[in-house]
């Protein structure tokens, strides 16, 4: 087979040094694909993270209305990408053309969305308290507070969305927002993918007048080290597995200077179940459940993998109900045949775990995940069992059955840190349920009642992130506009001359935007 070699993205240029070439492959077929790309040097991460750095003064610098354009420059590119690309991202994935066209138009939506965050300049955070020369018994200073980039960061691609946390995703629209340069490390599921939307954001760079460096792209499995590692590095995006997430943290923690690793890891989003939900509407809870389980094969982050209900025929109906539909499932070709394996690996293990039990989904033949329902003693998820709480990425899901509702609390208070959790009741039931309400909210970083967690709205007020182990830090989201202030650090101006001041804090206001002056919040300038 004759082979194309594909190249790094280093400060605007293309080049490649190493010898080792990556394939990427179709995941259907399992056919490797003609285009082959180098696996990066140390050298050419180290001019990577250099060439982000070099970049960075400038980028920061420019008004945010350039930013801004930058970023709906990106989208529009991103827009623009054909059938061909489609396709491409559909071979490397196995994902259905709707899903890619749906995931495109997320990826361009995100981006546009931080491009209005720059606009409104909320992101800015000014805060100003007027001197008090006259305040005894000792005088106040003039002092100003705003927020500014904190450098070039480290974006890892995900596996499961090629489009929406990748090259163009949330990770780098955040980034590029704040005014931070992107070092990219394309996942190697999805490199054709990766290297058609890096070329769309340097079109876009070359378009609006961006600093060469602003974007970089490296290819290859031990990039990772390397990068996090660099001292240009200030800021890790991942977003991954559990033992990659806490590997990465670990590293950043170790350097000289450490950095913030902000790595979505890990989460079986629990769904509650309760009672009179389940005795009004529990075929219909179990027919919605069971779609959210199977959507994507299950390979989302949000994906439900654990239902808790409580003891009663009701409860017994649904368990039912869910297993037909769950068993009915047609097997689904999975992002990549490493995928498969992992998920095959969690299945077995779970078998092979005292006090849990197949109810639904049979042994795994061919190339195809096949759906799976579990059982698991609620004794398991009462004492913490550690394995009844790992994710298993696929179509496949555990029900514990508790005694009663007292139990069910106590098995809320196990649980470990969680993207979402999800309610299901009626409305008499919810209104009674204040005390599960807040043990939930200190386990998850979205709680849901009466829908289902899979489907991440890219909103003002969405967060995507909780406590660990599904996230590093549970005061950040990787989705919605909070997500810039990740990249973001406070910066502090005392006694300062207007005409050094940046425009956010000027007594004039030129950039217009809301500041909390003296306590209150205004748009008026400072007299």
């Amino acid at each position: 087979m004759t082979s194309s070699i594909g190249q790094h993205f280093i400060g605007g240029a293309r080049r490649a040094a190493g010898s080792v070439v990556l394939h990427s492959v179709d995941a259907t077929t399992g056919e490797t694909l003609h285009r082959g790309y180098l696996e990066a040097t140390e050298e050419e991460v180290n001019a990577a993270a250099t060439a982000a750095m070099a970049a960075f003064p400038t980028y920061r610098a420019l008004p945010v209305s350039l930013r801004a354009a930058f970023l709906d420059a990106i989208a529009a590119e991103v827009d623009a990408l054909g059938d061909d690309f489609v396709a491409t991202v559909c071979r490397e994935t196995a994902l259905p053309a709707g899903r890619i066209h749906g995931e495109r138009a997320r990826t361009s939506a995100q981006m546009r969305l931080f491009a209005t965050v720059l606009r409104r300049g909320d992101f800015h955070g000014a805060r100003i308290d007027l001197a008090q020369p006259q305040r005894a018994p000792l005088p106040r200073a003039d002092i100003r507070q705003y927020r500014l980039g904190v450098g070039p960061v480290a974006v890892f691609g995900a596996s499961n969305f090629p489009l929406a946390f990748s090259t163009a995703g949330g990770d780098t629209a955040a980034a590029f927002a704040a005014g931070c340069p992107v070092v990219f490390k394309a996942h190697p599921g999805h490199m054709m993918t990766a290297e058609a939307v890096a070329e769309a954001i340097l079109r876009a760079a070359a378009s609006t007048g961006m600093p060469a460096g602003v974007f970089n792209m490296l290819y290859g499995g031990t990039v990772g080290a390397w990068l996090v590692k660099h001292p240009a590095i200030q800021a890790v995006g991942f977003t991954g597995s559990l033992r990659g997430g806490r590997a990465l943290c670990d590293l950043a923690a170790t350097r000289p200077q450490p950095i913030p690793v902000f790595a979505e890891m890990s989460s079986i989003n629990p769904v509650v179940l309760l009672p009179g939900a389940l005795q009004a509407r529990g075929v219909q809870v179990a027919q919605e459940l069971a779609a959210s389980v199977l959507l994507g094969a299950g390979q989302f982050c949000t994906n439900p993998g654990l239902v808790i209900g409580v003891r009663s025929a009701a409860f017994d109906s649904f368990v039912q109900h869910l297993c037909q539909a769950m068993g009915n499932a047609a097997p689904q070709t999975m992002l990549s045949a490493g995928g498969l394996t992992h998920y095959g690996q969690g299945l077995q293990a779970m078998l092979a775990h005292p006090g849990v039990s197949r109810l639904a989904g049979g042994e795994q033949v061919g190339p195809r995940a096949r759906a799976q329902v579990f059982k698991a003693d609620a004794s398991l998820l009462l004492q913490g069992d550690a394995l009844l709480q790992e994710e298993i990425f696929g179509p496949a899901t555990v029900v514990v059955e508790m005694a009663d509702r007292a139990e069910l609390a106590l098995a809320l208070r196990a649980l470990r840190g969680q993207l979402t959790a999800t309610l299901i009741g009626e409305p008499d039931e919810l209104a009674a349920a204040a005390d599960l309400i807040a043990v939930l909210q200190d386990k998850v970083g979205r709680l849901l009642v009466n829908g289902y967690p899979t489907g991440v709205e890219v909103c003002d007020a969405m967060v995507h992130g909780g406590p660990y182990p599904a996230t590093s830090d549970a005061r950040a989201t990787s989705v919605g506009t909070l997500a810039i202030d990740r990249f973001l650090r406070p910066v502090c101006f005392q006694n300062f001359p207007d005409e050094l001041l940046p425009d956010a804090l000027k007594n004039a206001n030129p950039l217009g935007i809301e500041r909390l002056v003296n306590g209150e919040r205004t748009r008026a300038p400072v007299a």
